[in-house]
């Protein structure tokens, strides 16, 4: 069984009634470009990158990926302006900050291209831009989620590493999981940046200066490979709660050694994947799901790695 005929079979319920025009598609030279938040330093994006490519070629499309090399959430607003004056026949963007981004992509849907928002941002606000719909993981809910199954496991103060605070979204999970968990978020979210050095040194630090910490969330591989590191050299990993989103080859060893209890698994290759053939069908067939679509939370834990360990940073 080919690695697509997998996907598409794991994905069958969500994808299936878009997949099902493409059959019958003919290749008719759409181009659209996907503009993401993400410095070039994120592998996480990679999944991304293969969702797109591999849309593209099934259902006959050019699709463009863009992104701020350092992450600046400024440079992508002029990277939005950019990709709209090239005149695609779509736009597939992230909304990491709502007041940054709001006014470039509603420019664009003034100008009559196709938006789809992905990965960040949420439905609301996808509505609010005028885009089509929005694919991707509510990201409060998620949080949400993810303290209530730790609360159940008996976490009672845990520390937050956002590694991406200059974008307010990302934050909604460590607020979301502070909630499930019933305490105040309080100063259990850190700033950690994104140098892995740094991480594992303020991590470190955290958890030397509030031993009664019996909870970590880390919220993507930036996060939570050196926090394994830190836990490692500390000689707390498989001893304090360690749950984290995304999914990445370090995460998976994580989960599979005890270090990690769960990685929150968004689909990013859904996010990405989906989007291309909804506006593929949107623009020859004028057909459009009535619903967003959320690709996550799903919790995977070392009883689910088979195929998660196989695709890890490639599909999943």
């Amino acid at each position: 069984m080919t690695i697509l005929r997998k996907l598409m079979m794991a994905t069958a319920i969500v994808a299936a009634p878009l997949v099902a025009f493409t059959g019958a598609a003919q290749a008719e030279g759409e181009k659209y470009v996907l503009v993401s938040h993400a410095p070039d330093s994120d592998s996480w994006w990679n999944t991304i990158k293969n969702g797109i490519a591999l849309a593209g070629e099934q259902v006959g499309v050019e699709v463009e990926y863009r992104n701020p090399p350092t992450g600046d959430i400024a440079d992508m607003a002029r990277i939005i302006e950019q990709a709209a004056a090239s005149n695609p026949d779509g736009i597939i963007t992230t909304l990491a900050d709502f007041d940054v981004l709001k006014g470039p992509i509603q420019a664009a849907v003034d100008q009559g291209i196709d938006v789809i928002i992905m990965n960040s941002g949420t439905a609301e606000q996808a509505r609010e831009v005028g885009a089509l719909m929005y694919v991707g993981q509510p990201e409060f809910e998620a949080g949400l989620a993810a303290g209530i199954r730790a609360k159940g496991d008996g976490v009672t103060s845990f520390l937050c590493v956002n590694h991406a605070i200059q974008q307010p979204i990302v934050g909604e999970r460590c607020r979301g999981f502070a909630e499930g968990l019933g305490v105040d978020l309080g100063e259990s979210m850190m700033d950690s940046g994104t140098d892995p050095s740094e991480i594992k040194n303020k991590v470190l630090a955290y958890l030397s200066a509030n031993p009664d910490t019996n909870g970590i969330l880390t919220l993507g591989p930036v996060s939570a490979d050196p926090t394994i590191a830190a836990l490692k050299e500390n000689g707390m990993a498989g001893d304090i709660y360690f749950g984290t989103f995304d999914l990445g080859a370090e995460i998976v060893k994580g989960i599979k050694d005890g270090t990690i209890q769960w990685g929150i698994d968004q689909q990013p290759f859904l996010q990405a994947y989906l989007p291309v053939v909804i506006l593929a069908n949107w623009d020859r067939y004028g057909v459009l799901p009535g619903n967003n679509i959320n690709s996550g939370p799903g919790f995977v834990t070392k009883d689910g790695l088979t195929l998660v360990e196989k695709y890890a940073g490639e599909y999943r």
